[in-house]
């Protein structure tokens, strides 16, 4: 898809340029009194979160941003392969797929060795995280995921939307209440800025509350949650701009290096001509911030320029531009518990995104860090809230996703240093090669795309003595899609996709080498369990009246290719709903062209079970015959 040819134009891509308009903020109106969950801050992180919710019926969810209406311009551009497949757990994947700018290779430019002055193209390559995913890593505005995310939610069974012009002003949690789960201990106090409203103070309760406000975070701040790493010391321009250019990799994401001037990072958007770029700016002072250099956008343009010598850049307009610092931190805690959390405690206000962890924005890490975050704790609130799960789900949110954002603050302080030219304050010497950057990127390939990211063993992720039965789904990490033939219809499917998200959980059961009709078939005993015995998770955990699926869903793939439906057992091909229509969707066989057995490390003749939580990554491997071990899995944290 192309757009932008005659200037910038925000809003949905699906409409041309002449006809499109930015989307209009809602009508304001009052926010309630009392509500589930309270997510501060429009954000990627708070509107992923509000997507999820927005699909429980009985979880009551407020949103709300200090700003006027919806991001219309700049800020993120990558979307990572992790973040794309997260897209498709809200089945939006494909629309966000064809209007985003798919990257496929990186190009690398350095002083030329005969003019020094002048950059000169060392070498192309495919860009390292091809193949980690069935997704392309692209580039598209932000406020365009916004947009899709905010659809969703509009759409969806409770038609929730955003309270805008809403300024946090005071967040208490009462502390003798947090411990009584069905309590409202958070207190929220917020004054319209509106020009109607300004001034006018709403109070709202919530039992529990989310600060997804950025990097300055109020919520963060009334929480007195610290943020500890390393102040800003370099500062950095970015700019989405139309131009017109002979630089020949305009349309490839580009690391260039000159001799005298600095850097600048080329990364090729949306829509064929838009392209934004990140500017090497100077050292800070001490205490200095990079709004205090009193730059102007034709000040980046200027360096840009100086940089990207001999060739021209005539900038024609400017859609978006700022001035950020490099810094990297980390919030000492996640949640409104003590560090460590001795005692044991039950979290009810929590921190995400950039309120939890800053960074510089040029690995497009921010965004994709930010909204997995939410993703974590979205169906963990859900489980809890609905009285499906435990309370002390909401304890694993700050250990899982700690852990990442430290890996992103080191991923992110070896990058910035690699991109710049000149050293920083605690370096010895500038980097004048872009060689490391390859390497950096081949080396951290998987975390840059978000695939390789997984959480340590626990309850929740459990059974890595049986990881050889499945190599290739690394437990802990996300469940790397592969496809499979649906016995029904003869369609290809790529089972990844079946892992919605919609609070359920999914059990693969990847069938031992006997044929499921043979009664020494580990799979078919399996079957027989779980749709049988008084143990079965399946039964125990699926309320009465309710669908077999609707807590624990169940999928078969067999080895044989000459199954039929018919054959199989009722519980693989249930039926659903008030008319009892069948589900022909839950059965899959391999092919010579779509070998998931293979092409995953499983083991042919034992077969395995893979359990996926409702977030997509693994919870546990375990062997066919395990049947006793599935249901202490799930009695560890399941309420019946």
């Amino acid at each position: 898809m192309q757009y932008h040819l005659n200037g910038f134009k925000p809003g949905n891509y699906q409409i041309p340029d002449a006809a499109r308009e930015p989307a209009a903020p809602p009508p304001l109106v009052d926010l309630p009194k009392e509500v589930d969950v309270l997510i501060v801050g429009c954000g990627p992180a708070g509107l992923a979160l509000a997507r999820q919710l927005a699909d429980f019926a009985d979880i009551r969810t407020c949103i709300v941003e200090q700003k006027a209406g919806p991001m219309l311009f700049g800020q993120a551009d990558g979307i990572s392969c992790r973040t794309m497949e997260i897209m498709e757990a809200f089945n939006s994947s494909e629309l966000l797929a064809k209007e985003a700018y798919q990257l496929h290779q990186n190009a690398f430019w350095e002083p030329d060795a005969q003019n020094p002055q002048h950059i000169k193209r060392t070498h192309k390559v495919a860009d390292a995280r091809l193949g980690l995913s069935e997704f392309t890593h692209c580039v598209v505005n932000q406020a365009r995921l916004h947009d899709i995310l905010l659809d969703g939610m509009a759409h969806s069974v409770t038609h929730l939307v955003p309270h805008y012009s809403r300024r946090l002003v005071e967040l208490v949690v009462d502390r003798s209440l947090t411990q009584d789960l069905h309590a409202y201990p958070i207190t929220a106090t917020f004054e319209r800025n509106d020009a109607g409203q300004s001034g006018q103070v709403e109070t709202i309760k919530a039992r529990y509350v989310v600060g997804c406000d950025g990097a300055r975070s109020a919520v963060r701040k009334n929480l007195g949650i610290e943020l500890q790493g390393d102040s800003a010391n370099k500062a950095w321009g970015v700019m989405d701009v139309l131009l017109a250019t002979d630089f020949p990799d305009i349309r490839v994401k580009s690391f260039i290096q000159s001799k005298d001037h600095g850097a600048v990072m080329v990364v090729p958007r949306e829509g064929g001509y838009l392209v934004r770029l990140y500017v090497e700016l100077d050292l800070l002072g001490k205490d200095q911030r990079a709004s205090q250099l009193n730059l102007s956008a034709d000040d980046i343009i200027a360096k840009a320029r100086l940089i990207m010598s001999p060739y021209q850049v005539d900038v024609k307009e400017v859609a978006w531009w700022s001035i950020y610092e490099v810094g990297q931190r980390v919030a000492e805690r996640f949640d409104d518990t003590p560090v460590g959390n001795p005692d044991n405690l039950i979290p009810r206000a929590f921190v995400a995104g950039d309120a939890c962890h800053t960074h510089s924005p040029k690995g497009g890490w921010g965004l994709n860090t930010s909204l997995p975050d939410t993703f974590n704790l979205g169906w963990k609130l859900a489980a809890v809230l609905q009285g499906k799960a435990q309370p002390k789900l909401l304890q694993t949110y700050a250990t899982e996703r700690r852990k990442v954002a430290f890996m992103l603050i080191n991923a992110d302080r070896e990058m910035s240093a690699l991109v710049a030219t000149r050293a920083n304050k605690d370096a010895t010497a500038a980097k004048t090669s872009t060689a490391d950057i390859e390497k950096f990127i081949a080396r951290q390939n998987g975390f840059i795309a978000g695939t390789s990211i997984g959480y340590d063993e626990s309850w929740l992720c459990t059974g890595h003595e049986h990881q050889a039965l499945a190599s290739g789904f690394p437990i802990g990490q996300r469940f790397h899609s592969a496809q499979a033939v649906r016995v029904a219809d003869g369609c290809p499917v790529h089972l990844g996709h079946l892992n919605k998200a919609d609070g359920r959980w999914r059990l693969f059961i990847f069938a031992d080498a006997p044929s499921p009709l043979d009664t020494a078939s580990e799979a078919a005993r399996l079957v027989e369990f779980l749709a049988n015995a008084d143990s079965s998770p399946v039964k125990q955990y699926t309320p009465a009246g309710a669908d077999i699926d609707s807590v624990i869903d169940v999928y078969a793939v067999f080895q044989q290719q000459d199954l039929t439906i018919e054959a199989l057992p009722d519980f693989l091909w249930p039926a659903k709903g008030k008319y009892g229509l069948r589900d022909y969707e839950k059965v899959f066989q391999t092919s010579a062209a779509h070998d998931i057995f293979a092409q995953r490390g499983i083991d042919r003749a034992r077969g395995c079970m893979v359990v996926v939580r409702p977030d997509q990554h693994i919870a546990t491997i375990l062997p066919l015959d395990a049947h006793a071990e599935l249901s202490q899995f799930f009695d560890g944290f399941m309420l019946k």
